[in-house]
């Protein structure tokens, strides 16, 4: 391949990077908004309101995924929104979710996986601690093995 044809497809690769953040931020500014319209349609703190909404998440990932003509992956495709519907709810309200630690964990890797890398983990040292976490308030979502060989 030629050094002016690569080039080329460097520019290109640059120019459309410039597009895809360029709507990264329109897609952040339209999550800040819809914070805002919930926010002013309840008296409840911030706190009590209910931003994260994994069934809306769902249909997202699913309708892109079956917009996807490749070449990348369904799999990746959703992996990619994933991770951006994640940094725009941590700009409505960042999430905090408690995992049985310590850090580096399966189980901090499926809360990464599950809630994307813009959430705040907390690592316990026990699965009764990731649960009073979540119910004091502590953690506004926790996540637990279903089998973990040390208890």
């Amino acid at each position: 391949m030629s050094e002016e044809k690569l080039q080329d497809l460097r520019t290109q690769i640059d120019e459309i990077d410039d597009k895809l953040l360029d709507l990264f931020n329109q897609r952040a500014a339209c999550a800040v908004a819809v914070a805002e319209v919930k926010r002013n349609d309840t008296e409840k703190p911030d706190d009590a309101i209910n931003f994260f909404r994994p069934d809306r998440e769902a249909q997202v990932i699913q309708r892109i995924k079956s917009s996807n003509r490749g070449p990348l992956s369904d799999d990746e495709v959703g992996r990619l929104v994933r991770e951006v519907m994640s940094a725009c709810l941590a700009l409505e309200q960042p999430l905090k979710i408690a995992y049985l630690g310590p850090e580096g964990t399966f189980t901090q890797s499926a809360a990464l996986k599950h809630f994307g890398h813009s959430v705040s983990t907390i690592p316990m040292s026990s699965i009764p601690e990731v649960f009073s976490s979540v119910e004091s308030g502590y953690a506004d979502y926790g996540l637990v093995p279903v089998e973990n060989s040390t208890e």
